[in-house]
């Protein structure tokens, strides 16, 4: 089974490096040669021009984002026709789509990847990796993307996998933002972040329970059952305005608090916390 990977950046190099101790004739491509020649001594075959790269059963893309991706793809059409192409560049689902037809015009088969992992993780336990588009392309190659770690099929829409990827890095990146406010926060009177984040684990960790019974809520939009902590009492006011007084900026604080507001002012402040969900999903503008 022979895999060419365009793109010998860290994630790229990571990947051909699982194929290549999994024992894959690995061809690798990379615009600036020298980033791929490490490869190159750990087995794999170095090209010198992308065309080059595209006589493998898999080729799989790795770049930089999707205008890179449609710069070296595009001059490789007619050499792609009827392969297998598997895109795991961070794309957006909409550019992910535009992949998918583009490559759908050429008679590429093509399949979207996202990938939930940093290159250190490739292979590893915790690694995954989520595919959509092309169903046939995964069956048939589903063994080798599992070198690189657990491989799951989200549906024929192209841009499923990105959006599923965007979905969890949303959350993450929200997550951090939350925990870099309250650093400083606490910073704001010298104690350390160190300290902060040794309370914080065990604390946000506790709270993923949560995830499912908020799900539940969403998921039959019921906010106003028995139990459920309300907007008017989560509202977070003091907390803005305490961030101000302690000299940092409350933009993350104040995010979630234009949430609860947008429900408030439609007269939902008795409802759960989970109801900034229809702030979020509705679309509409911000109060």
């Amino acid at each position: 089974m022979s895999v060419s990977v365009l793109g010998a950046g860290d994630m790229g190099r990571a990947l051909a490096e699982a194929l290549l101790a999994a024992e894959y004739r690995v061809t690798v491509w990379n615009r600036t040669r020298s980033r791929a020649d490490p490869l190159g001594q750990q087995g794999a075959t170095v090209v010198e021009s992308a065309t080059d790269a595209t006589r493998s059963d898999l080729v799989v893309i790795c770049l930089l984002d999707y205008a890179s991706v449609l710069e070296v793809l595009d001059p490789l059409a007619e050499t792609l026709t009827g392969k297998s192409l598997v895109n795991v560049t961070t794309t957006s689902p909409n550019q992910s789509r535009l992949l998918s037809d583009w490559a759908d015009g050429h008679g590429i088969r093509y399949l979207d990847g996202g990938i939930l992992a940093v290159p250190e993780m490739i292979g590893n336990r915790g690694s995954a990796v989520f595919y959509s588009g092309n169903r046939s392309v995964f069956d048939e190659h589903r063994e080798t993307f599992e070198v690189w770690g657990s491989a799951t099929f989200y549906g024929g829409d192209a841009g499923m996998a990105a959006l599923y990827d965007f979905a969890l890095l949303s959350a993450m990146y929200i997550m951090f933002a939350g925990f870099m406010h309250g650093a400083a926060l606490l910073g704001s009177v010298g104690v350390p972040a160190a300290e902060f984040a040794s309370l914080a684990t065990a604390w946000l960790s506790s709270l993923t329970a949560s995830f499912a019974e908020f799900a539940d809520i969403i998921d039959r939009s019921d906010y106003s059952g028995p139990g459920q902590q309300s907007l008017d009492f989560s509202d977070l006011t003091e907390m803005v305005d305490a961030s101000s007084d302690q000299g940092i900026a409350p933009d993350a604080i104040a995010m979630v608090q234009k949430l609860i507001h947008r429900q408030q002012v439609e007269g939902r402040g008795a409802d759960s916390f989970a109801r900034i969900y229809e702030s979020i999903a509705d679309g509409g503008e911000h109060v």
